[in-house]
């Protein structure tokens, strides 16, 4: 797990998350070679989007992921790559799995996301409540 900063040519960041997301109906269709093309398939999205995977699951029914990404990309577009390219691939490469999954649906709807990290809230409330304190010249104007 890298705890290096990201940085841009006008940013720098650290935006992690924890998703997680089932398949449809919660069939546990995720075992032996399904289940390695995709952890495969997540990986390869991954490094193609320039997301880091700090540490993942892939589940019979359902994939964890904690991972690292760039302030330009939002979570919500990450998931639908995560889900969009590994349902195509694995309903073309596993046909067995058309049978269960008419209609192309491989992954349930909607995802769980959680932001992590190493600041806490408590943290930004005592460095704002810092500022507050240091604005001598009443140049400090509070946002509440």
């Amino acid at each position: 797990m890298s705890n290096t900063l990201r940085r841009g040519s006008h940013t720098v960041s650290r935006l992690t998350c924890h998703i997680v997301w089932v398949t449809k109906y919660r069939y546990k269709v995720l075992r032996g070679d399904v289940q390695i093309r995709c952890r495969e398939l997540l990986i390869q999205i991954c490094e193609a989007e320039g997301i880091e995977i700090m540490k993942g699951v892939v589940s019979s029914d359902h994939v964890h992921m904690h991972i690292e990404y760039a302030p330009k990309t939002n979570v919500s577009y990450i998931v639908k790559q995560l889900k969009g390219r590994s349902s195509r691939k694995l309903q073309q490469e596993f046909p067995k799995l058309k049978e269960r999954y008419w209609g192309q649906h491989f992954w349930a709807s909607g995802y769980g996301v959680w932001s992590t990290g190493n600041v806490t809230d408590k943290m930004v409330n005592d460095y704002l409540d810092h500022h507050r304190r240091d604005g001598t010249d009443n140049s400090n104007f509070i946002l509440e």
